[in-house]
């Protein structure tokens, strides 16, 4: 009797769904490949549990019995999905023009879902192929949609004011990214895609949008909710059919709640205009259920995870390495040892392609000046590029085609490169300094070790930090690497005689930066999060970098300003202009990290167990005080 019971739910539940589902759905359904797509179980191979995590509607539950129409609906393959409905061009596009043929997990169960016509919630990591896992069903529905209301669409000039599906990115270099692999998939189908993000000239993209049209709109947060708040831009999207939030986790990382809320209440009312929405991201705290609340069909959607409870994270295959250094001057010597190191292993087939993770934008600059001195002298140093919030777009733009482009060079680079971006053959990655969270650590040395390619990572600290990355660093396989000659070299006693070639070529290219380079630097060092480092011991370390490195007779001195910003009863800073007097420094100032592990909640909802099953999957460390072994 239940059965039964659940049965008429469902089949009424069909019928109140095709009711109100657009035509070109209509049409995807009707067909018997797209619904062994919808009724067919996951594989165990890419199940991410014993049964794979999902939430369906009644219509989902009353297709997952096994189909009867000659097709498994499982697609493993690209070339498999002009089975499902998708068109010729696009299949071309992706096997012919992109060179892919076998699906990875996430562009399996995904493309299969939103073919369904289910909104989708995606946790998967980055370099897992989610960018044609999304862009392939959007690009399908658009081409449905036209179809639907004009045959002749494809010959008739696109318009700003009627954009069929919108994909919101976190930064610019990855809505740029998105926008480049749109258009390689959209070629020959007569789709437009346009890109709008901050930092560009607005007037420019609108005229191009103008004159172009757009159909498939790539843009960051702030500036869509910009543009379709103005109704002066001539930008809106009055019958949309898709919507994609990617990276959702990163774009409440960078403050974008705001603008995605906004978003929300500029584009059609989806109860008037439907539409389907899929939202991908790495992590899924509180803040990406909230905002998958506002957008998700609570009633028609489908969780889908690609990393098993059982699965060793992609991080942890990538081999890592902890270098202690003596002082902040020992890191920078350090890094070129290890480079060095790395291109004299380097061959025609693995040539050495590198990323530097700085904690300030000042880091990255004088960084990557001394590279290029350096490579005046050392000619195997391989070309060097940089990328921070400092640069403007075009240069960023610049700087990300060239590094993607090369077959080997070094990137130095602010955090606006840890996350999303995807520079193909990256064989090793550097962190100087600790970074200011353990999520921070595993989402850069997410940058190599990717497509199922070899990589390794290091990470350079002074003594000075090291208590602290035991206890910011917990769980993770990373081992202790004292085979740098530079680290151990006690720059404050040793004569030029004594120090190794690292050192004295640092040492000499030092003598040609710029003083206000040194100045910002310095300064920059008190403003980075160190976190639970004690401030004095940062301090102290900063100046040594300055007398014992970079060759300065006294520190860079520092406003009044930036002094009240800092514990009390610091020491060994000079000041431009008279401060307070301070008294009673915490030598053990900073964050602590840590507490009691969580049980498991009551759930207000299935976005709620979402939340819970994201947090628990793959064996994530969270809240507990456990220390690392190096």
């Amino acid at each position: 009797m239940m059965k039964t019971g659940l049965l008429r739910h469902a089949a009424a539940a069909r019928l109140a769904a095709a009711a109100v589902r657009p035509a070109h759905l209509s049409s995807l359904r009707a067909s018997s490949a797209a619904l062994s797509l919808a009724r067919a179980a996951v594989p165990a191979t890419c199940r991410p549990l014993p049964a794979i995590v999902r939430f369906y509607s009644a219509e989902s539950a009353a297709h997952a019995s096994p189909s009867t129409d000659g097709h498994s609906g499982t697609v493993t393959r690209f070339d498999e999905l002009t089975q499902l409905g998708i068109s010729t061009n696009l299949v071309n596009s992706i096997t012919k023009g992109m060179g892919y043929s076998e699906m990875t997990p996430i562009q399996s169960l995904t493309i299969r879902a939103a073919l369904a016509g289910k909104d989708v919630v995606a946790q998967a990591k980055t370099g897992t192929g989610k960018t044609l896992a999304f862009l392939t069903p959007v690009v399908q529905r658009i081409i449905n949609q036209l179809s639907s209301e004009n045959d002749t669409w494809a010959h008739r000039r696109a318009r700003s004011d009627d954009i069929r599906a919108i994909v919101i990115s976190p930064t610019r270099e990855l809505a740029e990214q998105i926008a480049a692999e749109a258009r390689r998939l959209c070629y020959g189908t007569g789709i437009k895609v346009q890109v709008a993000v901050g930092g560009t000239q607005k007037r420019e993209m609108l005229r191009r949008t103008r004159q172009e049209g757009c159909h498939l709109l790539v843009a960051t947060p702030g500036r869509l909710a910009d543009l379709l708040s103005d109704p002066e831009s001539r930008i809106a999207a009055p019958r949309l059919g898709a919507l994609v939030l990617d990276e959702a986790d990163r774009m409440l990382e960078v403050g974008f709640k705001a603008e995605l809320e906004q978003i929300t209440d500029l584009l059609p009312d989806r109860r008037e205009v439907p539409r389907q929405t899929l939202l991908y991201s790495a992590t899924i705290p509180k803040n990406v259920v909230s905002i998958a609340r506002q957008y998700i069909d609570p009633h028609n959607f489908e969780f889908v995870q690609t990393v098993s409870a059982d699965e060793v994270p992609t991080h942890e295959k990538v081999p890592q390495y902890i270098v202690p250094c003596r002082g902040f001057e020992n890191l920078l010597p350090s890094l070129l040892d290890l480079i060095r190191g790395a291109l004299e292993k380097q061959d025609k087939e693995h040539p050495f392609k590198a990323i530097v993770f700085l904690p300030t934008t000042a880091n990255v600059q004088l960084y990557n000046f001394l590279f290029q001195r350096l490579r005046y002298h050392d000619r195997k140093i391989p070309r060097v590029y940089d990328m921070h919030s400092r640069l403007t777009q075009a240069m960023r733009t610049k700087n990300s085609d060239a590094f993607r482009e090369a077959k080997s060079a070094i990137l130095f680079a602010s955090d606006v490169a840890a996350r999303g971006m995807d520079f193909p053959n990256v064989t090793h990655v550097f962190q100087v300094h600790l970074p200011t969270q353990r999520e921070t650590y595993i989402h850069r040395i997410g940058r190599t070790g990717r497509a199922g390619k070899e990589g390794e990572a290091y990470l350079l600290v002074s003594n000075a930090e090291i208590n602290a990355a035991r206890k910011r660093l917990p769980g993770l396989p990373i081992k202790r690497f004292d085979e740098v000659e530079s680290a151990k070299i006690d720059l404050t006693t040793a004569d030029e005689s004594s120090v190794t070639q690292s050192i004295a070529d640092i040492r000499s290219a030092c003598k040609m930066v710029p003083y206000e380079l040194y100045k910002d630097t310095y300064q920059s060092m008190f403003g980075a999060s160190f976190g639970d480092v004690n401030t004095q011991d940062v301090i102290d370390a900063t100046n040594d970098l300055t007398k014992y490195l970079w060759g300065m007779d006294q520190p860079p001195a520092v406003s009044s300003k930036l002094l009240r910003n800092l514990p009390r009863g610091i020491r060994g800073l000079r000041v431009l202009d008279q401060a307070p007097s301070r008294a009673g420094f915490d030598r053990h100032g900073g964050s602590s990290f840590g507490g009691r592990g969580q049980r498991e909640p009551k759930f207000r909802d299935e976005f709620e167990k979402i939340e819970y099953l994201a947090g628990k999957q793959g064996g994530e460390v969270k809240k507990r005080r456990v220390e690392a072994t190096f």
